[in-house]
């Protein structure tokens, strides 16, 4: 079973769940996890219900969305691999200093201190910016793996990176064999 956690870069999540599906139409089962502000917030992009049904007809498993849920997800329920899709930079932010608030991050702690491979799919306006440095952090921790990106709008979102949703499915594979994709930033 693999980890599949959702946060708030509304405007990517299609792109997410055209990937789950993939991953799900090759045969992974597929603990779906969400953030709190996935699970609830109502965005120009689509209802918080009609995204949730979607997401657990699709996997057949009911969705982490609180802290307590999320935290049995290391040593007690153990997955093969988990992936964040979308990340955030509040996300990545709070991986990279191991605060644990929300049901991604701490699925992310939990799964991480089993050293355990976790593939992040980054999409965040401020990644070149003040989130540089939690990417760097990243890069350098065992088991914590990048699915390639790319800048989205490098004139009027200059500090903006979006991950190649289309190479996620890929990106497992190599992290499951403990390698990274590259190259990690796409022109």
């Amino acid at each position: 079973m693999i980890g599949y956690a959702f946060t708030g870069s509304f405007c990517t999540l299609k792109r997410s769940f055209s990937e789950l599906e993939k991953l799900v139409g090759a045969g992974w089962n597929v603990q779906p996890i969400m953030s709190e502000r996935v699970y609830a917030t109502d965005t120009r992009f689509g209802e918080a219900r009609v995204f949730r049904e979607k997401v657990e007809e699709l996997c057949g498993n009911p969705i982490i969305h609180t802290v307590v849920d999320a935290e049995p997800l290391g040593p007690a329920k153990p997955l093969e691999a988990l992936i964040l899709a979308p990340c955030t930079g509040n996300t990545l932010a709070k991986i990279a200093a191991g605060i644990t608030d929300s049901a991604v991050t701490m699925a992310a702690k939990a799964h991480l201190r089993c050293d355990r491979p976790t593939v992040i799919a980054l999409a965040s306006n401020d990644s070149l910016s003040q989130n540089l440095h939690n990417i760097a952090a990243l890069l350098l921790r065992r088991e914590v793996y990048f699915v390639p990106m790319r800048q989205d709008d490098p004139e009027k979102k200059p500090h903006s990176l979006v991950a190649e949703f289309s190479m996620l499915g890929d990106c497992l594979e190599s992290a499951l064999n403990g390698r990274q994709r590259r190259p990690l930033f796409l022109g």
